[in-house]
């Protein structure tokens, strides 16, 4: 009987409990990228902000998995799973393809004497074919030793099945497929499940359980016999990121897992590498020096120039360049543009040292402006007297903070000095890039950048692609959308678009008001998509409330990347009014809602969690007046999104970074135009709610 095999199993962890301890056991994940035991869930949650890539292969079964530990209590995975040979009954179907999302909630955490316990949902919005509900306990005896015990619903209730006590489930229609399947959580037969984690060493651990999963849908298809409900396997540790597994599955099957496992609160080389910062320069006394203090300097006709001058020397180095520089007796203004430094703090403590060491004594105020886009972002006012005398107090940064102010940017000042040689600039580059469209699936290849400042707030700029080698989908066939194509050829451009035209834009950004920022973007806003672009927001530089409003009007691009409309002839207007909201500890809200690039009506809520260090990792949702019929498989448009910053892998500074963003299922419904610099993300790095978190580094 399945129920006295669980016993068994049960059993075996009691007698490895009287082993000699070692070190604390790690919580491990399972194949399916979330934290549990082998193919089945536990009731532990990683530590907070946990961020796992994972990988597992079982016989003719590829599961490509990210999770994400979103509070310390809840977590959420998105996984893509391929069959191999899935032609072996319908001939011709030679490949399937599943895409999923999870989520887990820890109820209890581990006690003395209660064991951590967690309610979760799997793949809980797509076919339902491989939706799971559970709960779990787990329970760690000494140091070695830790134990699962879990009930499952859907696919981890189809062995060993005990009744159902919450009724039966029901199947889920055609038309329901891709949204969640609210009524058949934890509904229909449940099946217990168990198992057990004992670690041998600092780096192996053994695993073994007894699973409630019955492999029905792959037996049927003849792709995985499954003999027995054990699982057993060996994993190996390799330092504090990376993890792998061996496994013998069911009696037939050998599975290999790999687990990368990051952590965004701290830096992956423990550090940036980059220039030292100079001390603050002391002034001599007043009473020591009363001439230092005189502010006739003011009236030098080269004053200007060569504080400028200077300034630059000292923030090259740094990768500050000086957009403007304004002065009094008393007070300077400098606008800054940080091209390499990762952390506003950071660049602002560079700047406010290096006005240390060149203005005159007399100036006691120093107004920091640091420029996004010839946009003003806010305007960080610091004492010298408080650098001067803070700088080796304990506590230092905190101290700092508390006399500091953060205000508007303003207009720029009438006696601003500017640099000739500043505008026009061109940039340059050529660089490899990475598009990931899926966990373990994307393209490789070349992309050709370029840029021209023509005046503060005027950029034109512009990108080739040329892929060199993927995996993606590139069979180049239109799709069977019967909505405007606007997202679901995506496989035309990909191969046809080789190299193609990304991206031949002119854009403007400007300050029309205090706490006011537009923009107005014209040209080849994406690959698939043409046009022009306006937005405003407003967002006061201490408030964790913004408000923005956008109105496009584009036409669909031919899918040769070219200049051409003719393959679609179609445009659209379309447009948005957002609502942002900081809710504290790096999560940030939006809502936005209008008309999409199909036509379609509707909104979009999103999560971010963003970290001080440049990491982000968010999901979102798209409802829309589109049925579920017309947007195809997977309903409405839903993913998952991350943002890592090279500096946090290469330990240098640089504001490059890596993003994807990963959706079950690509339809045209809930699609908006991707369009650069878009507002409210250029800004907030410098305003309150941002700056704070990573304050400290203005002493580095």
């Amino acid at each position: 009987m399945p129920q006295t095999r669980l016993l068994a199993l049960l059993a075996l962890g009691t007698a490895l409990s009287g082993l000699p301890a070692a070190a604390e056991m790690p919580k491990s994940l399972n194949l399916n990228g979330a934290t549990g035991l082998i193919d089945m869930p536990s009731g532990e949650a990683q530590e907070d902000a946990r961020f796992t890539f994972s990988t597992a292969l079982i016989g003719p079964v590829t599961r490509s998995s990210i999770s994400f530990q979103i509070t310390e209590r809840l977590s959420g995975t998105f996984r893509f799973q391929v069959w191999r040979d899935w032609d072996t009954i319908i001939p011709g179907d030679d490949k399937f393809e599943d895409r999923s999302f999870d989520l887990r909630y820890q109820i209890l955490k581990e006690g003395t004497y209660v064991p951590a316990l967690t309610i979760g949902l799997q793949d809980f919005t797509s076919e339902g074919k491989f939706s799971s509900e559970y709960l779990a306990a787990t329970k760690n005896f000494g140091e070695r030793l830790k134990l699962t015990a879990g009930l499952g619903w859907g696919r981890m209730g189809s062995y060993g099945g005990i009744g159902a006590p919450f009724g039966d489930r029901p199947a889920l229609p055609e038309s329901d497929w891709g949204t969640p399947n609210v009524d058949q959580w934890f509904r229909g037969e449940a099946a217990p499940f168990a198992g057990v984690e004992y670690k041998i060493s600092d780096q192996w651990t053994f695993k073994a359980e007894y699973s409630s999963d019955d492999y029905v849908l792959e037996e049927e298809r003849g792709l995985i016999e499954r003999d027995s409900p054990f699982n057993f396997g060996f994993e190996y540790q390799r330092g504090p990121n990376m993890r792998y597994g061996l496994y013998s599955l069911y009696g037939t099957e050998v599975a290999f897992a790999f687990h990368l496992i990051l952590d965004p609160k701290t830096r992956a080389t423990g550090g940036v590498m980059g220039a030292a910062p100079v001390p603050v320069k002391a002034r001599p006394a007043r009473t020591a020096d009363p001439e230092a203090y005189d502010g006739g300097w003011v009236t030098q006709a080269d004053a200007g120039p060569l504080l400028r001058k200077n300034l630059a020397k000292r923030l090259a180095s740094d990768g500050i360049a000086i957009e403007n520089l304004s002065y009094t007796a008393t007070t300077a203004q400098i606008r800054i543009r940080s091209n390499r430094i990762d952390a506003g703090a950071q660049a602002i403590g560079r700047t406010a040292r290096a006005l240390s060491h060149v203005m005159p004594a007399s100036v006691e105020t120093f107004e920091i402006v640091p420029v996004v886009n010839g946009m003003g972002a806010s305007k960080v006012t610091i004492r010298r007297s408080d650098l001067e005398q803070l700088e080796y107090a304990a506590d230092n940064g905190s101290l700092l903070r508390q006399r500091v102010t953060i205000t508007d940017a303003g207009p720029l000042p009438a006696n601003a000095v500017g640099d000739d040689g500043l505008y026009p600039k061109f940039r340059w580059s050529l660089k490899p890039a990475l598009k990931l469209s899926e966990p373990l699936k994307g393209d490789v290849g070349l992309r050709l950048a370029a840029s021209y400042d023509i005046r503060p707030g005027l950029v034109l700029s512009g990108a080739v692609y040329k892929r060199v080698l993927g995996n993606v989908d590139r069979d180049g066939a239109y799709s069977d959308s019967t909505l405007p194509h606007v997202r679901t050829d995506n496989s035309r451009y990909s191969k046809y678009a080789d190299p193609g035209l990304e991206q031949l834009t002119l854009a403007w950004y400007s300050r029309p008001a205090t706490d006011i920022y537009s923009r107005v973007t014209l040209g080849y806003l994406e690959r698939m998509h043409a046009g022009i672009s306006g937005e405003v927001l407003w967002k006061p530089v201490d408030s964790r409330f913004a408000l923005g409003a956008e109105v496009n009007y584009t036409r669909q691009r031919d899918t040769d990347g070219g200049f051409g409309f003719d393959e679609y002839d179609y445009d659209v207007v379309t447009g948005h009014v957002s609502a942002y909201y900081d809710f504290g500890n790096g999560y940030l809200g939006q809502l936005d809602v209008g008309k999409y690039l199909a036509g379609d009506l509707g909104a979009t809520v999103s999560l971010d969690r963003v970290f001080a260090n440049g990491w982000r990792v968010g999901a979102f949702a798209t409802v829309t007046d589109v049925s579920t019929e017309e947007f195809g498989d997977g309903g409405f448009d839903k993913g998952i999104r991350f943002t890592i910053p090279l500096t946090w892998a290469m330990g240098t500074e640089t504001r490059q970074t890596f993003a994807a963003t990963l959706r079950t299922d690509t339809g045209d419904g809930g699609a908006r135009v991707d369009v650069d610099g878009r507002l409210y993300e250029s800004i907030r790095e410098y305003h309150t709610q941002s700056l704070d978190p990573d304050w400290g580094r203005v002493w580095r």
